[in-house]
């Protein structure tokens, strides 16, 4: 091969060999001789001058990082143990390898350092009841804390958490009591509310007396309405009233007498 095309070759093949091609979601962080550029590349096509440029890559989509399960001891001594989500992307690249020597290894320790230290403050009912809560304050702590490393956190979730078998136990009873508790309640006021609801139909009867005879009749009719022998013939009060009202005079008589 002649000389001179080799001379032509081979800054054709330096060439070739320096670029780079990167995704839409990547960029790269150029060092050249030991110091960065103030901009990342790409994406697209890149020159990387190779010896005195280094390219680094960073992906720019949304990482879910999983938290491992972690021991935790909440505000009124209840262990357990919890596991989380952390969703998080990298906005500045240059700060993220610059700033931090593994950025994903330091951000999943970040997070189990802070699940442990926040729900160690909360309590067991706390965090139960009000998980939204909590989620929101790890994430701001979180965000705060890889600030300086150009990551964003924009949401923590917690998972799953695993409780002792006794405090399932002790729970279930809690639980069921406050259920029987409910179903008492319930029951006596709906005994209320139906004496409440005969005081007023006893008014309304006292106040109409023919009310009290269709009343009977009513019930003669659905007693009727069965397959059965019995028959129910309604007397009224007032039929007896003469004979009372004498045996009362005879009494008050037979005391003066006395």
């Amino acid at each position: 091969m002649p000389s001179g095309l080799i001379f032509i070759l081979m800054p054709i093949l330096y060439v070739i060999s320096c670029v780079r091609i990167l995704n839409e979601y990547e960029r790269g962080v150029i060092f050249r001789l030991g110091r960065v550029l103030p901009q990342p590349k790409g994406p697209g096509i890149v020159m990387v001058f190779w010896p005195i440029d280094r390219m680094v890559r960073v992906s720019l989509r949304l990482v879910a990082l999983d938290v491992p399960p972690q021991d935790v001891i909440t505000r009124d001594n209840v262990s357990m143990k919890v596991n989380a989500v952390t969703y998080f992307r990298v906005m500045d690249p240059i700060k993220s390898i610059i700033e931090v020597e593994n950025f994903l290894f330091a951000t999943s320790q970040m997070a189990q350092t802070t699940l442990r230290s926040v729900l160690g403050q909360a309590e067991l009912d706390e965090l139960l009841a009000h998980r939204d809560k909590i989620n929101h304050e790890l994430q701001e702590i979180l965000d705060r804390q890889t600030d300086p490393w150009g990551i964003k956190v924009s949401n923590v979730e917690t998972k799953h958490v695993d409780l002792p078998q006794e405090m399932q136990r002790a729970m279930a009873r809690q639980a069921e009591a406050e259920r029987e508790r409910r179903a008492k309640v319930i029951n006596a006021e709906g005994e209320f509310q139906a004496a409440q609801r005969l005081v007023d139909a006893a008014k309304m009867m006292e106040e109409h007396p023919m009310a009290l005879q269709m009343r009977f009749l009513q019930t003669m009719i659905e007693v009727g309405s069965e397959k059965n022998t019995t028959t129910i013939l309604p007397i009224p009060i007032d039929l007896f009233r003469p004979f009372i009202t004498a045996e009362l005079k005879n009494l008050a008589k037979e005391q003066k007498q006395g």
